[in-house]
C-alpha cells in the first residue's frame, strides 16, 4: 500500500477538526462537566463533524442507496445510527407505513424530523418514532415498537463501525427486532480484504474511533453479517468504482431472514 493511501485520512481528520474543535471547545466552556465523560466529548465532536459533512457523505453513497433502499425497504423500517436522517430521502412512501429512527445522539433529532415532515412522516399520525437507545437496547427498542415489537426493515448505513459489542447487537437485533421474512439492508465501511491496507486500518482506529464517537475502520461487518445462519436471501456487492486500497471500504448487503 502506498504511504500517501495510508496517510490521506489525516486530511479527513483535519477537515473534521477545522469544522468541529472551536464549537465543541465552546460546549465544553460552557459545561465544563463534559470533561470528566470523554465519550461525551466525542460524541459532541461527531455531532458536529456530521453537520459539516453528512450532506456530503450522503451524496457520495447516493448511488449505492438508490439500489439499496428504495427497491427494499418496507412495512416499519427501522434505521439504527439515523444521524440526520437522509435515510428518509430514499424511503418510497407508498411501501413505507412507519419510520423508526435509532439516534442515540438528541441533537440529531431536529434534522430527522425536519426531513420526516417533508416526506410525509410525523410523530402526530405514528408514521416516525424516534428514540434515542442504542442498537444494543433491543428490549428497548421492542418495547418502543408497541403491540408488534418487530420491524419488517432493518436499514444500517455507516452505523455498526461504531455501536458497542457489534456482533452480539447484530445477533439480538436480527433475532429478536427483525420479523421472520424481513429484510436486513446495509452499506458499511468494513476492513478491507487486503493484508497490508487492513492493518493500516488497525493502526489508525485507536485514534479515529476516539475523535469520532467510536468509529472503527476494521470491522469486518459484512463477514460477521454473512456468517449468520438465519437468512433465507443473501446478497453482498461492493462500491463501483472504489479504491481496492481504500481505508474506507465499502459493502453493501441485502439479505432476507428466514421464515419460521
Amino acid at each position: 500500500m502506498k504511504i500517501s493511501k495510508a496517510f490521506a485520512l489525516l486530511t479527513d481528520l483535519r477537515l473534521a477538526i477545522q469544522a468541529a474543535f472551536f464549537p465543541t471547545t465552546r460546549d465544553i466552556i460552557s459545561t465544563p462537566s463534559m470533561l470528566l465523560s470523554p465519550s461525551a466529548v466525542s460524541q459532541r465532536f461527531m455531532a458536529y463533524v456530521w453537520d459539516a459533512f453528512a450532506g456530503g457523505t450522503d451524496q457520495a453513497a447516493r448511488v449505492v442507496k438508490d439500489g439499496l433502499i428504495p427497491p427494499y425497504a418496507r412495512g416499519v423500517v427501522l434505521d439504527i445510527g439515523a444521524g440526520h436522517g437522509h435515510t428518509i430521502n430514499y424511503l418510497d412512501r407508498t411501501k413505507v407505513t412507519k419510520y423508526v429512527a435509532l439516534e442515540p445522539n438528541a441533537r440529531m433529532h431536529n434534522e430527522i424530523r425536519k426531513r420526516a415532515k417533508a416526506a410525509g412522516f410525523s410523530e402526530e399520525d405514528a408514521s416516525l418514532l424516534i428514540l434515542s437507545h442504542g442498537a444494543q437496547d433491543t428490549a428497548r427498542i421492542c418495547d418502543s415498537l408497541g403491540d408488534t415489537q418487530v420491524v419488517d426493515t432493518i436499514v444500517s448505513v455507516l452505523t455498526i463501525c461504531s455501536i458497542p459489542s457489534p456482533k452480539r447487537t447484530l445477533k439480538d437485533l436480527v433475532e429478536n427486532v427483525l420479523k421472520p421474512g424481513g429484510t436486513l439492508l446495509f452499506y458499511e465501511h468494513v476492513q478491507n480484504p487486503k493484508p497490508d491496507v487492513a492493518w493500516w486500518q488497525w493502526f489508525w482506529t485507536p485514534l479515529w474511533k476516539t475523535a469520532f464517537d467510536g468509529c472503527r475502520l476494521d470491522r469486518p461487518t459484512h463477514l460477521w453479517i454473512d456468517a449468520m445462519q438465519v437468512w433465507e436471501t443473501q446478497e453482498l456487492w461492493g462500491k463501483e468504482g472504489e479504491d481496492p486500497e481504500s481505508l474506507f471500504w465499502h459493502r453493501a448487503g441485502r439479505y432476507v431472514k428466514a421464515r419460521e
